[in-house]
């Protein structure tokens, strides 16, 4: 099994997706609702980690448009770090530059109404980035 794992990491929501066995397609798993405790947020996404065994976590990395990396992208890198510290296997960072557009875009064209979208719209851009991930990268 090539499962790959991938949280887009927000200030409020995670957004979490896995790929198929075969490491070919993305699906959503849930959007998880952040504490005030990083332990315990780092805690949790290491036991779904557990649970689904993948061989990688990818980790959405925000980008400016001119492919900078700015305030958002260090938060980022910050939390990945947290999640790293407790995580034994490989990872990698997926520009998610335009992805939550993306999803409001697909959820949009799916007639998913607003309110429903403000509850899955971090679990799509998941699933944009590790798809992302999986085009471009295959199962490695």
């Amino acid at each position: 099994m090539l499962r790959i794992l991938a949280f887009d990491i927000g200030e409020k929501r995670i957004g979490v997706a896995v790929s198929d066995p075969l490491g070919i397609t993305a699906q959503g798993i849930e959007t998880y609702h952040r504490t005030d405790d990083l332990e315990q947020d780092v805690g949790y996404l290491i036991k779904l980690a557990n649970g689904y065994k993948p061989v990688k976590i990818v980790f959405g990395l925000p980008r400016n448009m001119d492919g900078s990396y700015g305030f958002q992208a260090q938060i980022t890198r910050e939390f990945a770090d947290a999640v790293l510290a407790k995580w034994d296997g490989d990872h990698a960072f997926q520009d998610e530059r335009l992805t939550t557009a993306s999803a409001r875009r697909v959820l949009i064209e799916a007639d998913v109404s607003r309110e429903k979208r403000k509850q899955v719209i971090d679990k799509v851009a998941a699933v944009v980035i590790l798809q992302g991930y999986l085009d471009a990268h295959g199962n490695t």
